[in-house]
């Protein structure tokens, strides 16, 4: 089965002005991404503003980067709904359409104990084939739930298919403990762009990245140096790399990596709302930083 490794872009969903989902500039976001150098795409995540667009609107979006990357790279579709029918829904879906696997955040918003966790990933990873990779997701201070071990050892052991864990909270103990699962043979990536390298070095397979949408050069080369073993290198674009997300506030404003993808020439499009875009002052203050750092990296905007 395959699983996610090196840079994986976080993409985001791309509204035009009737706030529909922009086939065109979702197509352009994917060649983009894969000319880039990004080894596997994650449409429909938290940068993807997921839980604000409709099942429709995802199956959409999925169905247009799966197509559109035509098997030059892996793509990992997220389906983590608030329901267990329309999470089991999207992942039927991601399996049709031909994606690589999905991936699958903890239930939102309201408490769920260990027992029910369990229950969740389970009835998800057994309605898509066996052979079906599906990866857990645990993004705590956004979904209000945590991901433990011990839950996801518990259902990595019932469904085989869940072949690993993308975790986007700062906590190197537990992540190094995720990656004990099965052995050692359970894949490991990481949601925090900042902690990149250091999760590489402890073994981790790599980054699922929002901030690497805009700007995924600094992460290619932190991924490329680092299999090459030039750690030096490697170090040196991760600083490039933390530069970037501190300027774009690693991701926390959906539309600041949405502009940052207008300076790169593409539509990054609105934000779906209850979420606000960007005022000019900001809009002025990550132009004028994100040039500073691509110049000194030497990456044409």
């Amino acid at each position: 089965m395959k699983k996610l490794f090196g840079v994986t872009t976080s993409m985001t969903t791309p509204f035009d002005e009737r706030d529909m989902v922009d086939v065109a500039a979702t197509e352009a976001m994917t060649d983009f991404s894969i000319a880039k150098g990004t080894d596997c795409l994650y449409p429909c995540g938290t940068t993807g503003e997921m839980h604000l667009m409709s099942c429709e609107e995802r199956e959409l979006v999925a169905e247009t980067v799966v197509r559109r990357a035509a098997g030059r790279v892996t793509v990992f579709i997220h389906t983590g709904a608030m329901t267990t029918k329309d999470t089991i829904r999207l992942a039927k879906h991601a399996h049709a359409i031909g994606a690589d696997g999905i991936g699958v955040v903890t239930p939102s918003y309201f408490n769920v104990h260990d027992r029910a966790m369990v229950r969740f990933f389970v009835d998800v990873a057994q309605s898509v084939p066996a052979d079906f990779p599906v990866y857990m997701y645990g993004i705590p201070q956004c979904a209000g739930n945590d991901l433990s071990v011990d839950v996801a050892a518990e259902v990595a052991l019932q469904a085989p298919n869940i072949v690993g864990v993308k975790y986007s909270y700062p906590d190197m103990h537990k992540i190094n403990e995720f990656a004990r699962i099965n052995g050692g043979d359970f894949s490991v990536v990481v949601g925090l762009d900042r902690l990149f390298l250091s999760a590489l070095v402890i073994g981790c397979s790599g980054i699922v990245s929002g901030v690497a949408c805009p700007l995924p050069e600094p992460f290619v080369n932190v991924y490329k140096y680092f299999r090459e073993g030039d750690l030096a290198e490697a170090g040196r674009w991760h600083k490039i790399a933390n530069e970037t997300v501190l300027c774009m506030k690693a991701g926390a404003d959906m539309s600041i990596l949405k502009y940052g993808l207008e300076l790169r020439g593409l539509r990054g499009g609105g934000v779906r709302k209850p979420l606000l875009y960007i005022d000019d002052a900001e809009k002025k203050r990550i132009e004028k930083e994100l040039r500073g750092i691509a110049d000194a990296a030497n990456i044409a905007l």
